[in-house]
């Protein structure tokens, strides 16, 4: 969790205090499409958000490459589940547009 945090704070460019961890499991036609635990973590000092939710997770192409990935809690993101969402979503839209 401590190194999210870190991630999570140079990120935003902001004060970020751990306040929980969420699991999620986001489910799409009756496939698990996403399960994991995200961490919640309080801003102090952003211009935007109060809130930030987390996660990490290996590297499709580099097995020891961590990526960190911080959706900010702004609308529609008002929950870990809705973050998860919204990155699924934006990464869907990646694939579609690098396919062209």
């Amino acid at each position: 969790m401590a190194k999210v945090q870190v991630a999570v704070s140079q990120m935003h460019n902001c004060g970020a205090m751990y306040r929980e961890t969420v699991p999620v499991c986001e489910v799409y036609n009756g496939d698990t499409v996403w399960q994991g635990n995200v961490e919640v973590f309080d801003l102090h000092g952003h211009p935007e958000a109060k809130r930030a939710y987390a996660w990490s997770h290996l590297e499709d192409d580099k097995e020891k490459s961590v990526r960190f990935v911080s959706v900010l809690e702004i609308p529609p993101v008002n929950s870990p589940r809705t973050a998860v969402q919204v990155q699924i979503v934006k990464g869907l839209q990646n694939q579609k547009e690098n396919r062209f």
